[in-house]
């Protein structure tokens, strides 16, 4: 293992969106079982200190692999692509209409079947944009349009956050 390999040399998979999350689990466990410290318990402190780090390195390549919006911002970034999240605000007209909908369609929901139904609309957003995303890296390899795309599901995962709030302060 090297640590400075990206996330997907280190889990030996291809560098790609689409993933099968099992394979991700069971080589996150594999890898974890190598550099468990205990295993280095005879070889010393520097020993054990080393593979902390490599369990460390382990633990956050497995974070961003497994989620998928991660996965994909991590893909931007490693084609030359960031996010840019913070400073790069800007959506199609489109799609800042439809979260004006949505935004107001969460202030008047008052009822459980009201989140539920925005819920699900949301949902589909979220696997519609996913999708994209697939197509996008795997089949287009187009990073730079890939970037707005996430920014898009990076607003459908906050948004989706609001939803659950909601549904808290209704008591559900």
């Amino acid at each position: 293992m090297n640590l400075h390999s990206d996330d997907f040399e280190l889990f030996s998979l291809p560098r790609r969106f689409a993933q099968d999350r099992s394979a991700i689990d069971t080589r996150w466990k594999e890898l974890q079982r190598e550099a468990h410290p205990d295993r280095f318990a005879a070889q010393g402190a520097a020993a054990q200190r080393v593979a902390m780090q490599w369990s460390v390195r382990i633990n956050e390549a497995y974070q961003r692999l497994k989620d998928p919006l991660q996965r994909a911002a991590y893909l931007c970034e490693l084609h030359g692509a960031p996010i840019r999240a913070e400073d790069n605000t800007a959506m199609p007209a489109a799609f800042l209409m439809q979260q004006m909908e949505w935004r107001e369609a969460l202030e008047e929901a008052i009822t459980v079947p009201a989140l539920d139904a925005l819920q699900d609309e949301v949902d589909a957003a979220r696997a519609r944009a996913l999708s994209t995303l697939d197509w996008l890296f795997d089949e287009k390899g187009d990073y730079a349009a890939a970037v707005q795309q996430v920014r898009a599901l990076m607003f459908i995962a906050r948004f989706a956050d609001d939803i659950e709030r909601r549904r808290e302060q209704l008591g559900q």
